[in-house]
């Protein structure tokens, strides 16, 4: 008769990045997974500032539908905005995304590299950071 061996539990270990992080990024990632939102911020990345009309062009979306998706991206702090007379022009704000990465890249990553199985993350700043 053979006998079954159950796997080793092993203990938990704690993640080297803190709970803050983890639950800020959840919350990008969150924002990005939406592919309305994701297109508006590449647009963005891709085309710099740009009024709201212009962006319901590029991504094909209704001036409401784009509106509601860029209040919820800059109250997490992914685009900003200026006002113009009465016109709102938006752009990328990638300090919060900037922060939040070097963060997890600090917590989690040596150097700027995180290692995932086959492939790794890299992470560098192009510019000084904000103060």
């Amino acid at each position: 008769m053979a006998t079954m061996t159950r796997p080793r539990k092993v203990g938990p270990t704690a993640l080297p990045i803190d709970d803050r992080t983890l639950s800020n990024l959840t919350q990008v990632f969150h924002l990005m997974g939406d592919e309305s939102r994701l297109r508006i911020l590449l647009s963005l990345a891709h085309g710099g500032e740009m009024h709201v009309a212009a962006l319901c062009r590029v991504v094909n979306m209704s001036q409401p539908a784009v509106s509601h998706h860029l209040t919820l991206l800059r109250m997490a702090g992914l685009v900003g905005f200026r006002r113009a007379g009465k016109f709102n022009y938006y752009r990328l704000d990638d300090y919060t995304l900037a922060e939040l990465l070097e963060r997890l890249f600090a917590d989690a990553g040596r150097a700027g590299t995180l290692k995932l199985g086959g492939f790794s993350l890299t992470f560098e700043r192009n510019r000084p950071r904000r103060r």
